[in-house]
């Protein structure tokens, strides 16, 4: 707890919000002939996304493809007319960003065409703008130097070099697509005595998450006076 991570270049990623809606001709459960199952469609759609990232995207450009959250049907004998999946797409850059979105649609309604569902009810791809925010580039001259200065007070070794996250945040917002200079650091918050232990620690999210206080807060504060600091000499 306390110690200060930074990131040079992409350091958080880009996040969009997808709806998708399948769509089918639902009916009785025994006599699956006569319907479109949605719920089919759907796990194949499911299964056929993740390979955006597999197969369509190079790996030295990270992308993350997840179905959160699945809907559908509301008797086990009763084939529904629609499924809902809630997505989560990460990617860094703008060009990953808009050609991972564009796969999502091609393949659900690819999917769906395969499966003899009429074009009329072809899955509903909806990006909600409302939830996706821009990645956060961290300039990489002014993280060196914030870094460097970092150091000189609190010791190296209580500031340390980070990987990329696939987490977002929308302070890369400030940024203002990289036309001004931005950087964003990491606090440590948990307590080493814990890690000493190896005990599995809880990720962002998790109702088990909770700070150290006294030195996280501490860290963060001399960290950000010190990088204020040095921007004003």
């Amino acid at each position: 707890a306390g110690q200060i991570g930074y990131t040079p270049g992409y350091f958080m990623a880009s996040a969009d919000s997808v709806n998708l809606t399948i769509r089918g001709l639902g009916g009785h459960g025994a006599a699956p002939q006569s319907t479109k199952d949605p719920i089919v469609v759907a796990a194949e759609v499911i299964l056929a996304l993740q390979t955006i990232v597999s197969r369509e995207n190079s790996p030295l450009d990270p992308a993350v493809v997840t179905v959160g959250s699945i809907h559908g049907g509301t008797k086990r004998n009763i084939i529904p007319d629609e499924v809902q999946l809630q997505l989560t797409v990460r990617t860094y850059k703008p060009e990953v960003r808009k050609r991972v979105l564009a796969s999502i649609e091609r393949v659900a309604k690819g999917i769906a065409l395969a499966a003899g569902i009429p074009e009329e009810r072809a899955p509903i791809f909806e990006l909600l703008p409302g939830e996706s925010t821009d990645s956060t580039y961290n300039d990489p001259a002014l993280t060196e130097r914030l870094a460097q200065a970092l150091k000189r007070d609190m010791g190296a070794a209580n500031v340390v070099q980070m990987d990329p996250l696939m987490v977002s945040e929308d302070f890369g917002r400030f940024g203002l697509d990289h036309q001004i200079p931005v950087v964003m650091l990491n606090v440590g918050a948990v307590d080493p005595a814990r890690i000493a232990r190896g005990e599995r620690l809880p990720s962002l999210h998790s109702s088990q998450f909770a700070p150290l206080p006294e030195p996280t807060i501490r860290g963060a504060v001399k960290a950000m006076t010190l990088a204020a600091l040095e921007l004003l000499r």
